[in-house]
């Protein structure tokens, strides 16, 4: 099969997406622009490739389900480099998390049409200049941080008109001139202004003057009272700057208030516990970059300790997940709480406030399936996945999948089966991570592109052609899991066009077993630790449930069933069986869905099946 064919072949069967008229032409070139103007040595860009697919399918982008893009999420990427004026070109922003690099030059007044912004996010960088004027276009501002800077000049006053701001730090930065203290600024606003030496609080207003009077007994009753007034006001401002001031204090350690919603739903969450706002921030370390574990679609997730010395993991759901359908976020957290399997990861408590939603699991020492699989070029000194542990990995997560969709009610499709949610335990028993959030947030706009939640690789082509989700999609995405756990190579890298092979690791797996190179297929951390009839079996079956057509991949408890020895020899005859028929029956060529299989039979009946 040529290089990228399913690539080409998934795209013309999609429906035509909103990205592909002007508008979509415009985002693309945005991006593009801001990924020419910094350097990436982590080259956590690699998938920003205009000339391959829509920004919507990039990593660290979200889309609407319109197709255009709202979220740019690169915190903590190790960037550096410029900001660029075409960022201003992306009308539906709505959040644009750059915090935490070597930004520098400054901020573009340009950034002030996205009026769409709700949370700006500069922090911990290195930008320079003064604060745009522009910016206090942006009405649906909630959020902005622009602390640890090296920003300059003035506040500007159009921010105070900003009514939706809740959060404004601007600390830690070299701003001088008065903070104004009208408009949005003398709401209940988390201010924070420490750190500007050259900040003062605006001078109170003058007293008015004196009206004339005919005596000079009128003239000190007015005088009396003139003074009472001015000294009043005085009083009045001294006391409002001293709030904003202590508010801004301590504003960059609570930045959020836990207070219940008033019309908070009466629910009953069993044996979940119901964390404080504050038991997850000490724990947390107030959310510091350096507890990260990982993050993801959803949100990020930290490391931290409760006061009991336990060790969890705090998943923090984005803010776009955060407000509204509070009783639907209660009724199906307990359903997911009733999720209970040895292979699934369990739900330890939760905590929800009028900004945030925070979920709360077990630590796992040993990290994701992935983190151990890129353990070795990272140059970390852990143990390596023998194969023994990989085959235990194997069929951990296929039953926890198969509980999923087979043993609840209503069953629970996960949406984004690959490595990096499988978590492993202290003796390597695989758990999935993550299989609730699919649910939570259903009703909430996508992760990768368009209407279609997933990992670019493990998306399954019928979902990625018409956004309808299934068992069967998440059949597919463990089938690709399990070609990453033999391989050890990502689903999706770009890395892989340096030596001209397939970007996407099923074209690439089936393209060494057609050139029979079966022992570059096999991780080389296993280093020739394995069981050759063992790895044919397991790639025999990711074959099975990465089949183009949904309705033959098998369920998950027949998948269960063949990873433990039953039924395989028949499936795997049939399924080449009815292979061989349909490349008889049908030409293979680019407009014809069956050139995904890339003549699969031919590859498999004679490396897998037939003589060595």
């Amino acid at each position: 099969m040529e290089k990228g064919l399913s690539i080409l072949v998934l795209l013309m069967l999609a429906p035509s997406p909103s990205w592909l008229g002007a508008a979509g032409d415009q985002e693309v070139d945005a991006l593009a622009a801001f990924k020419g103007a910094v350097a990436d040595p982590t080259n956590i860009l690699q998938s920003w490739d205009t000339s391959l697919v829509s920004p919507c399918t990039w990593f660290h982008i979200t889309c609407n389900p319109g197709g255009s893009v709202t979220r740019i999420d690169l915190g903590n990427a190790n960037l550096s480099g410029a900001l660029v004026p075409e960022l201003g070109k992306l009308p539906s922003l709505q959040y644009l998390e750059l915090y935490n690099n070597r930004l520098s030059g400054g901020i573009p007044d340009e950034l002030g049409n996205l009026t769409g912004l709700v949370s700006l996010d500069l922090y911990s960088n290195s930008l320079a200049g003064s604060i745009p004027n522009s910016l206090g276009k942006l009405k649906s501002l909630g959020y902005m941080r622009l602390n640890n800077n090296s920003l300059n000049g003035s506040i500007p006053k159009s921010l105070t008109e900003v009514e939706a701001l809740q959060v404004l730090d601007l600390s830690n930065n070299n701003l001088s001139g008065d903070i104004p203290i009208t408009g949005s600024f003398t709401k209940f606003t988390n201010l924070s202004f420490q750190g500007n030496k050259g900040l003062v609080y605006a001078p109170s207003p003058p007293p008015p003057p004196a009206a004339p009077t005919p005596s000079d007994s009128s003239r000190s009753k007015t005088g009396i009272i003139a003074g009472a007034v001015a000294g009043g006001i005085v009083l009045l401002f001294f006391t409002l700057a001293l709030a904003v001031f202590f508010i801004g204090r301590w504003g960059a350690h609570a930045r959020f208030i836990d207070i219940p919603g008033e019309e908070e739903p009466e629910v009953n969450l069993g044996q979940l516990k119901r964390f404080s706002l504050r038991e997850l921030q000490v724990a947390t370390n107030h959310f510091s970059p350096k507890n990260i574990l990982g993050r993801g679609g959803f949100g990020k997730v930290y490391k931290g300790r409760l006061a009991n010395g336990a060790l969890v993991a705090v998943k923090r759901l984005k803010e776009e997940h955060s407000h509204g359908g509070e009783l639907q976020f209660h009724t199906e957290l307990k359903m997911i709480s009733l999720a209970v399997h040895r292979n699934l990861l369990k739900l330890l408590g939760f905590c929800t406030t009028a900004t945030e939603r925070l979920l709360v699991y077990p630590y796992m020492a040993n990290g994701s399936m992935a983190s151990r699989l890129r353990a070795t070029e990272r140059g970390e000194a852990v143990p390596l996945l023998g194969w023994a542990v990989r085959k235990k990995i194997a069929l951990g997560a296929a039953k926890g999948l198969a509980y999923l969709h087979e043993h609840c009610n209503p069953k629970i499709i996960h949406h984004d089966m690959k490595a990096a949610n499988i978590l492993l335990e202290d003796d390597f028993e695989a758990v999935l991570g993550d299989f609730g959030l699919a649910r939570l947030m259903d009703h909430r706009e996508s992760h990768v592109i368009t209407a279609v939640r997933g990992t670019i690789g493990h998306i399954a082509p019928e979902y990625l052609s018409t956004g309808f989700a299934s068992d069967k999609t998440d059949v597919f995405g463990y089938g690709i899991t399990l070609l990453e756990l033999i391989t050890g190579q990502r689903a999706f890298d770009l890395a892989r066009l340096a030596n001209s092979e397939d970007i996407m690791l099923l074209d690439w797996v089936k393209t060494l077993l057609r050139e029979r190179r079966l022992e570059e297929l096999i991780d080389s951390d296993i280093k020739g630790d394995y069981v050759e009839e063992e790895v044919e079996q397991l790639i025999q079956i990711a074959l099975l449930c990465t089949q183009v057509n949904a309705a033959d991949r098998p369920k998950m408890s027949r998948v269960v069933g063949m990873l433990e020895g039953e039924g395989l020899a028949e499936r795997w005859e049939q399924w080449q069986r009815n292979e061989m028929l349909r490349a008889t029956t049908q030409p293979n060529t680019p407009n014809n869905i069956l050139a995904y299989q890339d003549s699969a039979s031919r590859i498999l009946e004679v490396e897998l099946s037939g003589p060595r």
